[in-house]
């Protein structure tokens, strides 16, 4: 099989060619991912890591694995003839590295860059991950190159609903917050309102984080209306792992935010489910922004 798809820079990456293995954590996009090979004729491998992949994903699994048993992880990629490897999902629980000490898990080498960049935060950890499966000779791939039209689209709205004056100077204090968070590798996502930020995306999620907002309301410890969520990647975001996301929930949860929109990073954010998550908003009567990365 071979695909082709825009990167978030906008230029087309190599074909993908050969089988394709996806490392499956929680959410829905390791399902986008599989269902957009199949579809294309493909048959990918599903590796479900341990704790984290969900019910349908764990139907469908290959086999299952902690995500720091590398000698297990090489062991089936070699013996299922993997050409690409896709990571996809969120990770809630940091690994135990006493998994990684068993015989046949991996190389010390390995486990000793693993264990540095665990001290690094996510986006270290995700490298590291990334630099030791391409060291076997195999080829990771960011769901964007597999999944036809999942990446934001160019700046715009993307609703039948606009921002107004309130909601623009929520996004420019929100989105200042959330690149400062990326900085630092704690987070992707940020929400202002009345031009004051009320919420920063730490290791909870975004959903969490969005119900905190609720709580607040109802606490009335936020007495203004309105405000807007907005993601962003990292400033050093490793493209092929973690970019932001958002989806359906991710709308349902703003609206019992309260809030007026979302802002996203356009060609550096996924939408899980397109149709259906603007569908969603439109319905909500609330809006979604793409908005250009921060230039350098």
């Amino acid at each position: 099989m071979t695909t082709t798809a825009k990167t978030p820079d906008g230029t087309r990456p190599a074909a993908i060619t050969g089988r394709t293995a996806i490392v499956a954590g929680n959410g829905l996009l390791p399902i986008s991912i599989a269902e957009s090979l199949q579809k294309q004729g493909a048959n990918p491998l599903i590796i479900a890591i341990k704790g984290e992949a969900s019910p349908e994903i764990n139907a469908r699994k290959h086999a299952e694995i902690s995500i720091v048993e590398l000698g297990g992880l090489m062991k089936i990629l070699k013996s299922e003839d993997i050409s690409n490897v896709v990571l996809a999902g969120g990770v809630r629980h940091r690994p135990e590295f006493s998994a990684a000490l068993r015989p046949g898990n991996g190389n010390l080498v390995a486990l000793y860059r693993f264990m540095r960049a665990f001290r690094l935060g996510d986006d270290g950890l995700l490298k590291a991950v990334i630099a030791t499966i391409e060291s076997y000779g195999f080829r990771v791939v960011g769901a964007h190159e597999i999944v036809p039209d999942i990446l934001a689209p160019e700046v715009g709205t993307i609703t039948r609903k606009k921002a107004d004056q309130a909601s623009i100077a929520d996004m420019r204090a929100a989105r200042e917050a959330a690149i400062m968070i990326g900085s630092l590798d704690i987070g992707q996502a940020a929400i202002a309102v009345g031009s004051r930020v009320v919420a920063l995306e730490g290791v909870e999620g975004t959903d969490a984080m969005l119900q905190r907002v609720a709580e607040l309301r109802i606490a009335k410890r936020i007495n203004r209306k309105g405000g807007v969520l907005v993601k962003c990647a990292k400033p050093q975001q490793e493209v092929r792992a973690d970019l932001p996301a958002i989806g359906v929930s991710t709308v349902e949860n703003a609206v019992k935010a309260g809030l007026k929109g979302i802002a996203i990073e356009a060609r550096r954010t996924l939408i899980l489910g397109y149709a259906e998550t603007i569908a969603a908003a439109n319905e909500a009567g609330i809006f979604i922004e793409t908005f250009a990365q921060e230039a350098e």
